[in-house]
Order: C-alpha cells, then sequence, then structure tokens
C-alpha cells in the first residue's frame, strides 16, 4: 500500500528522527582536516600566501578546481579554497613508489597517463564529483619551468565539468609559491558550459572548451598581475 508523505502525523514521528544526526567524518575527512592544522601552524609561516577575488570558502557543491602549475606547493592554495578534502589529479608515475606513492594514495589522489586521455581517470573523477566531492585538475599536465605563460593544456578539465555539469573554479597565481615571499592567489567565480550541457560533444566542441578555459585564466592572470603591479608602485611612491 503507498502512503502519501503529506498524511504523516508529523508530531507521530520520533524525536530523534527530527534532528539532523552529526555524520562521523571519514578517514578521508579526517586526513585533510589534520593536513590543513599542519599548513596552518608549520607552512604557511614560512610560505605565506594573500587569498584574492573569491575568498570565501567553495563548500556548498562539488566543484572542479583548475589553475596553472608552477610548483608542488600549488596543492595547498588548492585545498585552502575550501573546507573540504580534495581529488587531486596527478601523473601516475607518483603512485609507483616511496613517499609520493604514501601520500597520493593517503590523498585519494586519481592516477592519469601523463597524455590526458585516460578513461579511467575520468570515470573515477566523475564518481567523486557525482557524490559532491572537489576535484582539483592542473592542465598543463606538469609544472611550468619555461618562459612561456602556461604549457599546452591537456584536454579533460572541460569535458568534465559538461558530462558532470560541475562549475569550474579557475585558480591563478603569478609567481610560484616561494619561501618567506609573500605570494597572491586570485580564485575567480565559478562559471559552468551550460549551453554545452544538452549537446552531444564532438572533439571540436571540447577544443573550443578548453581554448574558452585557457583565455579565462590568462585574462585573469594579466588583470590580476597588472593590479599587483599598480599596489606595489604606490607602496614605493609612499
Amino acid at each position: 500500500m503507498e502512503i502519501n508523505e503529506n498524511q504523516v502525523d508529523k508530531e507521530q514521528v520520533p524525536e530523534d528522527t527530527k534532528k539532523n544526526k552529526k555524520v562521523k567524518p571519514t578517514k578521508f575527512e579526517k586526513w585533510f582536516k589534520k593536513m590543513r592544522r599542519i599548513h596552518r601552524f608549520f607552512i604557511k609561516p614560512f610560505y605565506p600566501y594573500k587569498k584574492h577575488g573569491h575568498v570565501e570558502n567553495f563548500n556548498d557543491r562539488s566543484y572542479i578546481i583548475v589553475g596553472n602549475h608552477l610548483s608542488v606547493l600549488d596543492v595547498i592554495p588548492a585545498a585552502m579554497s575550501t573546507d573540504k578534502p580534495i581529488h587531486y589529479m596527478a601523473k601516475k608515475e607518483l603512485f609507483e613508489k616511496g613517499l609520493s606513492k604514501w601520500f597520493t594514495a593517503k590523498c585519494e589522489c586519481i592516477p592519469v597517463n601523463r597524455d590526458g586521455n585516460d578513461v579511467r581517470a575520468i570515470m573515477l573523477s566523475m564518481k567523486y564529483l557525482k557524490s559532491g566531492g572537489i576535484v582539483c585538475i592542473f592542465p598543463e599536465g606538469t609544472r611550468n619551468k619555461t618562459d612561456q605563460l602556461f604549457l599546452p593544456f591537456k584536454s579533460g578539465a572541460t569535458a568534465l565539468s559538461i558530462k558532470t555539469r560541475t562549475p569550474i573554479i579557475p585558480m591563478v597565481q603569478v609567481t610560484k609559491i616561494k619561501a618567506f615571499k609573500k605570494q597572491h592567489i586570485l580564485y575567480g567565480e565559478p562559471f559552468e558550459f551550460t549551453e554545452y550541457y544538452d549537446k552531444k560533444l564532438t572533439s571540436e566542441d571540447i577544443a573550443a572548451c578548453d581554448e574558452i578555459l585557457r583565455q579565462k585564466l590568462e585574462d585573469m592572470y594579466y588583470e590580476f598581475k597588472a593590479t599587483l603591479e599598480s599596489k606595489e608602485k604606490k607602496k614605493i611612491k609612499k
């Protein structure tokens, strides 16, 4: 027999079911909470940085964080953009041995091939996003040690965003995080490729979206750099 929810007398519902039961944190959540404490007291004093733009933490839903990649410490500003744990996409070589193998396992990172064409990585990312998680992707695929603004982007971030209908958080740093030198991180407003949500994606569509993402990060970079340089000039004049 079907029961209409409206027919249920709310007064007859047990009191303990009315209250929001506290959900016990997972080992993954506990790990990130511990890592954030370590960062706050033992890492940030030596590698200081300031948040700009959308400085409020992104806690309300699943997101894909996308940023330029300058050093191994880039994982820190990504992690500090939310109170939730983050699944980082990382090259599969880091999962093979030593300290990096242990660390990537603890962080539940997503192993990906260097060519960026990894179905398993995409499927695992989709699983995390659909369960409300956050995924971080550095589309350059490796640290940028050149004089170029960005290395060529690997496809994946925009296609993942469209397939899971997940907003992208653009994150930009002008210079890499260095010891005892204050750096600046810019977080943009989340954006989506909604015009592609009900469309069968072609390789041309994905390439177009990748270019839009790259251009957005590039525009953020130059505007942010100009703002920082202007503030620095004003300080010098004073």
